[in-house]
């Protein structure tokens, strides 16, 4: 299950571009606070303490622990990053307000772990999805899925219904939406088309091919 982080959250009463960017040379991020039918607090955390949890988390989906201004603490989900588009730095942060009975959804990293016994006999191992939508309540929330491979064949996939999932944790998609499959290889394919073509030239529907028909002077000559 993700861990739930604690960080401080002061209020800001400042606004504007130049006021923002100032609070970030500061070392804050400045964020919101929304949602579990409060109004919306506009508060800033700082930069060093938000980073150090997201680079303990697996995934974007991080519960944390809001200490507020004023006494008190919120449990929030964080719903949105807002990044630079060059330092890859964290420009703004919104956090989801929720309780502990508060049912969230978030896009959870799928792993696929072993190898396919189609992969062996020389297939392709696709994965089609590598981020699952789920529904689940804060405290039964996965850091990632993992999926087991190893039986998978030629020809053979894996759908979501197949997947190991979490007490608590289910798909918003159907069970049979595919997540994986072992396809033939491309170059055995190419293969199997060339061997079509043997035996000679033809037409595209495999008939020899004939020359244009002779002019009514040749078959006079004949």
């Amino acid at each position: 299950m993700s861990k739930t982080h604690t960080i401080k959250a002061e209020d800001r009463k400042r606004t504007g571009t130049g006021t923002l960017k100032l609070m970030r040379r500061e070392g804050f991020i400045p964020s919101v606070v929304y949602g579990g039918g409060s109004e919306n607090r506009n508060v800033k955390v700082r930069s060093k303490a938000f980073r150090e949890v997201i680079s303990q988390s697996a995934s974007t989906n991080i519960l944390v622990t809001l200490e507020l201004d004023g006494g008190g603490s919120q449990l929030a989900f964080v719903k949105d990053l807002q990044h630079d588009p060059i330092s890859g730095n964290v420009l703004h942060a919104d956090f989801l307000a929720i309780g502990e009975n508060t049912e969230i959804t978030a896009q959870i990293p799928v792993t696929l772990t072993g190898e396919a016994i189609g992969v062996k006999a020389g297939g392709q191992l696709e994965q089609l999805l590598y981020n699952i939508e789920i529904k689940c309540l804060p405290k039964d929330l996965p850091e990632s899925l993992t999926a087991d491979v190893t039986d998978l064949d030629v020809g053979s996939v894996l759908h979501i219904g197949e997947v190991p999932w979490p007490e608590g944790a289910m798909p918003t998609l159907n069970d049979d939406v595919v997540v994986a499959l072992v396809a033939k290889a491309r170059v055995a394919e190419s293969e199997e088309d060339g061997e079509g073509g043997e035996g000679g030239e033809g037409g595209e529907d495999g008939s020899p091919l004939v020359g244009p028909a002779p002019t009514e002077g040749e078959e006079a000559s004949n």
